[in-house]
């Protein structure tokens, strides 16, 4: 058994792939800030029949975001897949012209700094078993830069960038990256963007192993 470890743990997107990965056998290993919110999520799990843990972690805090993912390992199984979706903040996404060099410490530390300080903690792990999968989950300004929402632009790009060197890096180790990138909002009962449809399309990126990136919905180029 192995563990799959979701950074950004949430009552959407969240707890629908927790619920596919938990269904196809995989013990789930929930980080957030709210340890509250992760106890109740993590309840909401076992009665689905999902073993699940919380493990609160702010993803800007790398010894934190460290401690957790080797509590989790350690109360569960070595993990094979790790997930790296949580929700920017909304002082990130300052318009360009409104944005200053201090700005982009935060959203830098958020979408690049913490999943290179998860991956690089899940990495040995991955590493001892022979495989493993690294899921990043972006938004739409992670390909086309949106000028009202500089920081996380800026930072969603320096994250697709070290996401793609780390898919062509891992992939002779039989551990797979990819990038799905949804543009807009997440909304239950969407054709593209409802919850449980984009949990499918996870477990698949996944499971097939294909390409790096990938789009919930067309985009406008």
């Amino acid at each position: 058994m192995t563990t799959f470890a979701l950074i950004g743990a949430g009552p959407g997107l969240g707890a629908a792939v927790a619920r596919r990965f938990g269904r196809e056998g995989f013990d789930i290993a929930l980080i957030s800030r709210s340890q509250d919110h992760l106890d109740a999520l993590a309840a909401a799990l076992h009665k689905d029949g999902i073993h699940a843990r919380g493990f609160a972690a702010d993803v800007r805090d790398d010894q934190a975001l460290t401690a957790a993912l080797d509590a989790a390992t350690a109360t569960l199984w070595p993990i094979e897949v790790l997930q790296y979706s949580p929700v920017p903040h909304q002082d990130f996404m300052k318009p360009i012209l409104s944005t200053h060099s201090e700005d982009l410490y935060s959203p830098l530390a958020f979408s690049l700094f913490g999943p290179m300080t998860a991956v690089e903690q899940a990495l040995p792990g991955m590493r001892e078993l022979g495989r493993g999968t690294v899921l990043f989950v972006n938004g739409g300004s992670a390909v086309h830069p949106h000028p009202e929402r500089a920081g996380t632009s800026i930072a969603f790009a320096a994250e697709s960038a070290y996401a793609t060197m780390l898919h062509g890096a891992l992939a002779p180790e039989n551990i797979h990256v990819a990038q799905l990138i949804i543009p807009g909002a997440i909304a239950p009962g969407d054709e593209h963007t409802d919850p449980a449809l984009l949990a499918d399309t996870l477990w698949n990126l996944h499971h097939q192993r294909g390409a790096f990136r990938h789009y919930a919905s067309p985009m406008d180029t």
